[in-house]
């Protein structure tokens, strides 16, 4: 980019062209041309001016009249280098033709058109451009920020393109004096109009003048009307003037009005006649006289025509007869219907009154018996817990019991496990490793509960390893007394109630529920009052089965009152014919689905089922048999009693590989007599879990892997077992399995080991 020189200029205001006056003529006209001639056109300009200006008078229009004449002379100052230059000594541009060749008179310079066109182009407005300088120039103005231009010497010498600092400058220039304008008025308003501060009037650029404005407010011509000639006496003697005056005024208007003109007062009644205003209050209108008409000529009528006449009459009356006498049949048809609607009316008005004078009654018992349940609820839930935490305690007992026989048998004959470093019980304190005297006191208690069954076994008994899932004598005392206060604390929650209502839900929810079917079936079926009722039944049902061991205890659940209640509930006795289901269905189904099911699982995770009792086994079995007959076996409540059970087995599986695993890496045998006994208990105990597992897969055929659990079993805890003494009892066990296992669950490990025999 080429670099302009930067010229600093001053911004003034442009000077106008001043027209010439024509020469003075005089005695020195020759002397005054001759000057003109040697003198510049801007000298000649100054001293015509300088005569000029002393005879002309003050045009000023705002005042100043002649007195301007003798003030002081408003003067034009130039600069010194205004002065020193000369406008003829200038050189012309190329091109340009000179001043002072354009025509002249002999007399002196005439300045006309033409010739003040050429001075001003001959007379230059910048300095001349130096050899070598740009056709661009930049200039600054210092007035505006020194904000920088172009100017082309080419174009018109006024022109000048501002440059985009310089409009920025200028626009920044603006807003900041608009932002910091003073409160008064700086500038010069467009408006044709000026603003005053005093009232115009609604519309004061209008030039019509209202009529108000121009005629006054009639207060003169209707001053008679508007008091404004009243005046309000002051003395004494002028408000008895006064007072008199009034008082004359009233007598006046009183007789006025009781003064009565018979012709106006005739007037306006027959006006009010007319209008139909009261014509009963203003008397009888005045009688005019109106002579009789005279009637038209009749002419005699044929006997024809009167025949004709009367059997036209008679026609039209057979034909209104023959319809009044359909409408009215219509009409006390129709008279029949509307008495026996109103009738129906009348029973559904009686009937909704007692409707809802019943469901009035039945919403006050609903909420004494929401009321109920919610107080009653909280301690039924912390009995159930306190039932769940009894039956883990006993399993819990039993399990480490059994735990600890196992290992006792499996330290026999594969050697003793070093003992722990540190071990501590449940409440922090240190546990004493175990030696040969607690071995043989544990085996000596196991002897002594065998010895104790044994007396007292039945036939369907599996002796000598029943006692597995059985207490001792003192614990299972205490656990039979804590059931004992468990029971009684089940029977203190319904202590404090007298209302047999609430005692019974057969006297209270049974009754209502049971008049709602029968008396209003539409809402109740609609309404689906029977599941409304199990939801509510359900306290007394969870409160009747507290304490309840399914697997130990061998009541059905038929046997208990609430199944017995909801069962004759689902069949409403009707007269002359067998109970059958009402619109609920059978409710003990809904009720088993709803609240039995899910505390069977609560009770059976918790503690209550034992994986080596062949008669929890037997018992669940029953159990799951009789509430699949009640509900659909794919139903997901009783699919998750089915899990809950099979769980159980599992991690009586895992305990079995937890415990052997240890011993079986030691695998250290040594010589002791009792070491085939002690295999031979492993191998039962283990055989016993294995037939439990084989059992509950045939009743729920292989669901959730029952199968593959059993074979799990087999392949990593009994074989491996019975491998360590095949001689001495582990083939016949070995071969116990094969025959009660299905061939499609027998590990291939059994399978090869039996074949190499």
């Amino acid at each position: 980019m080429a670099d302009f020189p930067v010229v600093f200029k001053r911004t003034k205001s442009k000077h106008v062209q001043r027209s010439r006056d024509t020469p003075v003529e005089g005695n020195d006209d020759a002397a005054e041309a001759t000057a003109n001639v040697e003198d510049s056109p801007s000298t000649l300009a100054t001293k015509l001016k300088k005569k000029a200006r002393a005879k002309p008078k003050s045009r000023l229009s705002f005042g100043g009249g002649d007195e301007a004449e003798d003030g002081e002379v408003f003067q034009i100052k130039k600069s010194n280098l205004s002065r020193k230059v000369s406008l003829g000594k200038t050189p012309a541009p190329p091109g340009k033709p000179s001043v002072e060749s354009s025509p002249r008179s002999n007399s002196g310079p005439v300045y006309d058109a033409a010739y003040l066109s050429q001075l001003k182009a001959s007379t230059p407005s910048a300095r001349p451009k130096l050899p070598g300088e740009e056709s661009f120039d930049m200039s600054m103005n210092v007035e505006d920020g020194l904000s920088m231009v172009l100017t082309d010497p080419s174009a018109d010498p006024d022109t000048v393109i501002p440059s985009a600092s310089s409009i920025q400058a200028a626009k920044e220039k603006r807003e900041r004096l608009r932002t910091t304008a003073p409160a008064a008025e700086d500038f010069i308003s467009l408006s044709l109009t000026q603003r005053e501060d005093n009232y115009q009037g609604p519309h004061p650029e209008s030039r019509l003048v209202r009529e108000d404005d121009e005629l006054g407010e009639a207060e003169e011509e209707f001053a008679e009307y508007t008091s404004a000639q009243e005046r309000i006496a002051l003395g004494k003697k002028a408000k008895k003037v006064e007072a008199s005056k009034r008082r004359e005024e009233m007598q006046e208007l009183i007789a006025d009005a009781e003064e009565v003109d018979e012709e106006t007062m005739e007037w306006e009644q027959e006006q009010l006649r007319r209008g139909g205003h009261a014509p009963e209050l203003l008397g009888p209108a005045k009688e005019v006289y109106k002579p009789t008409p005279i009637p038209s000529e009749t002419p005699i009528p044929t006997l024809t025509s009167a025949i004709g006449r009367l059997t036209q009459s008679l026609t039209a009356l057979t034909t209104s007869h023959a319809q009044n006498t359909t409408s009215m049949e219509s009409l006390a048809a129709e008279r029949v219907q509307l008495e026996a609607r109103e009738k129906e009316m009348r029973e559904m008005i009686v009937q909704a009154e007692a409707r809802h004078a019943w469901f009035s009654a039945f919403r006050e018992w609903v909420e004494n018996v929401a009321t109920f349940l919610d107080e009653k609820y909280p301690a039924l839930e912390k009995l159930e817990d306190e039932h769940v935490s009894l039956l883990k305690e006993r399993h819990d007992m039993i399990s480490k019991r059994r735990h600890d026989d196992d290992a006792d048998d499996l330290s026999v004959f594969l050697g003793v496990l070093p003992a722990p470093v540190a071990d501590v019980d449940e409440l922090g304190r240190a546990v004493e490793p175990v030696d040969n005297a607690t071995r043989k006191d544990r085996r000596s208690a196991r002897v002594s509960r065998r010895s104790n069954r044994q007396r007292r076994a039945t036939s369907d008994e599996e002796e000598g390893y029943s006692t597995d899932s059985s207490l001792g004598p003192a614990d299972a005392a205490d656990y039979e007394t804590a059931i004992g206060d468990l029971e009684g604390k089940a029977r203190d929650v319904l202590a404090d109630v007298r209302a047999d209502d609430f005692r019974d839900p057969g006297l209270g929810l049974g009754k209502w529920f049971g008049e709602w079917r029968h008396r209003f079936g539409d809402t109740y079926t609609g309404a689906w009052g029977g599941l409304g009722m199990v939801g509510a039944w359900e306290f007394w049902v969870r409160l009747e089965l507290l304490g309840w061991d399914p697997l130990e205890d061998r009541r059905s659940l038929d046997s208990f009152e609430w199944y017995t209640s909801l069962y004759q509930y689902s069949r409403p006795q009707v007269e002359d014919q067998e109970p059958a289901l009402g619109p609920d269905g059978d409710l003990v189904s809904a009720m088993i689905s709803t609240a039995v099911i899910p505390r069977l699982a609560k009770v059976v995770c918790g503690g209550a089922f034992d994986a080596y009792s062949a008669q929890h086994v037997r018992s669940i079995i029953d159990l799951a048999e009789e509430v699949e007959a009640s509900i659909e076996p794919d139903n997901l409540k009783f699919q998750t009693l089915l899990k809950a059970v099979f769980e159980l087995f599992s991690g009586a599986v895992d305990n079995i590989e937890s415990l052997l695993s240890p011993y079986l890496s030691l695998n250290a045998p040594r010589f002791d007599p009792e070491a085939i006994p002690a295999r031979k208990r492993i191998l039962a105990r283990q055989m016993k879990l294995l037939n439990n597992i084989l059992r509950w897969r045939k009743y729920t055929s292989d669901k959730f892997g029952i199968g593959e659990l059993g074979t799990r079993l087999v392949r990593d805890s009994m074989l491996p077992i019975a491998e360590s003494g095949w001689e001495v009892g582990g083939e016949e066990t070995a071969r116990r399995v094969a025959a009660i296992m299905p061939k499609e669950l027998q590990p291939a490990s059994l399978k090869t080991r039996l074949a190499a025999r």
